[in-house]
């Protein structure tokens, strides 16, 4: 009997005719060539068949429907002519939103935050990241309960109007409201168990090999890249596919880097544009290789038209994941006591990771060879110097880039001669690992070895008392 997996049954069951719909403010940043491109990528990993588009410009979002009330015709007209059951928004929207434009087109109405969370629900496979979506999504829904129950009356039949009278919708609020506070409440805590296991596999990790990490937009060809370094040898393993977010966990491997010097490279979640905030901040345990490592590898896909863009994305994210203010953070909320409109409400935010300029870095070009114009990849040196090209399906610039992470990771390769006592059994355990043995004799009083060691584990040998 054939297997059909979980995600197949979910895409099937889950194949709603949808119509997608933009409003364009005038800071926003979508591809002008394809405006709804990304959404509709988004909408087909859901699992949705999109069947028609909608968009409008206007300089601030209307009120009550975010978009104009003709365009808000115009949409209802055309959700009944295409049979659609389904209308997503490229926006993120208020309850009472989405609550009135579902009255006026009558379907279900979605935004942009739910779209990518439904996403993150069907593709986590590890306890680590259902424990992550399940709590971003209590954080979408927790402000939007009153929205969910507005068919209650809000007082009993009967009763007499006034203070703490309350109908069975302000009674079902305020139970799902505890529950949801309960369930978050169990939720952190075993995250915060699972970032406390993490940090101390990151941290062991860190004190015995160099460690690198893959960040970068969706779809830039990560896990594709994770896959051609690590190798057989490696590990590999990577899942890769030419849809967005084909990766949701991190998966680490050895890198060999030549010269008997070898790393940890790390494969993470890609980043999209208005990535909800819940999200990341749920994601941060995930995400906990990157935060420690010693070199980070931003990959974009520099075929991409919109790769300046991405990579502007990708650093924004970085930025407000790794390195928040240490004092507070805003996070957006909104719900009925606010009428529906987007507020700012201060939470605690954990102290800055890593200088906010990135310097542990290297910019990694992928998919040059698809480049009708290499001449482009002088712009981006320009940017950033440590750019540089590579194909990450081809093989071109592989070479480079190995060469580039080991001076980068392990300073200059010097060649050094010296003579270790046996006592010091550690200490030439990790010369013996860390460079490439040239000659070894044991001698009356010690081991002489002469070894290829790249400088940064050369002063982490003196620093372990050896005369080196």
């Amino acid at each position: 009997m054939t297997s059909i997996s979980q995600e197949q049954l979910q895409s099937r069951s889950l194949a709603e005719r949808a119509v997608l719909v933009a409003c364009h403010l005038p800071k926003s940043r979508h591809d002008p060539r394809d405006p709804l491109g990304e959404l509709r990528l988004l909408a087909e990993t859901a699992g949705a068949t999109v069947v028609g588009e909608a968009m409008q410009s206007r300089r601030s979002p209307e009120a009550g429907t975010y978009i104009g009330a003709g365009k808000l015709e115009e949409l209802k007209r055309l959700v009944g002519e295409l049979d659609a059951s389904l209308v997503i928004f490229d926006n993120d929207l208020s309850p009472s939103q989405i609550r009135n434009i579902e009255k006026i087109i009558g379907v279900k109405i979605i935004d942009r935050s739910e779209l990518i969370l439904d996403i993150f629900a069907n593709r986590a496979t590890t306890a680590a990241a259902r424990l992550q979506v399940e709590l971003a999504q209590l954080e979408y829904t927790y402000p939007r309960l009153r929205a969910m129950w507005s068919h209650l009356g809000q007082i009993t039949g009967g009763a007499p109007l006034g203070i703490g009278t309350r109908g069975p919708g302000e009674t079902q609020i305020e139970t799902d409201r505890r529950l949801v506070q309960r369930r978050k409440s169990v939720l952190k805590a075993r995250l915060a168990e699972v970032l406390a296991r993490r940090v101390r596999e990151v941290a062991h990790r860190r004190s015995e090999h160099r460690t690198l990490c893959l960040v970068g937009y969706t779809n830039a060809g990560k896990s594709t890249l994770f896959n051609a370094l690590t190798g057989p040898s490696g590990g590999g393993g990577a899942y890769a596919d030419d849809r967005l977010f084909a990766t949701l966990t991190t998966r680490t491997r050895r890198w060999p880097l030549g010269g008997g010097q070898e790393a940890l490279l790390s494969d993470t979640v890609g980043f999209v544009r208005d990535l909800p905030h819940h999200l990341i901040a749920s994601f941060r345990a995930t995400l906990e290789e990157a935060i420690h490592a010693d070199l980070l590898l931003i990959v974009i896909d520099v075929s991409d038209p919109m790769a300046a863009v991405q990579y502007e994305i990708v650093r924004e994210t970085l930025s407000d994941l790794l390195m928040p203010d240490p004092r507070r953070r805003a996070s957006r909320v909104a719900d009925e006591s606010t009428n529906g409109e987007w507020v700012e409400d201060e939470v605690e935010a954990p102290p800055p990771a890593i200088d906010p300029d990135l310097p542990r870095h290297i910019l990694v070009l992928n998919k040059v060879d698809r480049l009708d114009d290499e001449s482009e990849l002088a712009v981006w040196h320009q940017r950033d110097p440590s750019a540089m090209g590579i194909s990450a399906r081809s093989g071109r610039g592989l070479d480079d880039l190995r060469r580039i992470v080991q001076e980068r990771l392990m300073g200059e390769i010097v060649e050094v001669e010296f003579t270790a006592p046996y006592a010091a059994a550690k200490a030439i355990a990790y010369a013996e690992s860390r460079g490439q043995v040239v000659q070894r004799d044991y001698e009356a009083g010690g081991v002489r070895l002469r070894l290829r060691i790249g400088e940064s584990h050369l002063n982490r040998l003196r620093s372990m008392g050896l005369a080196v």
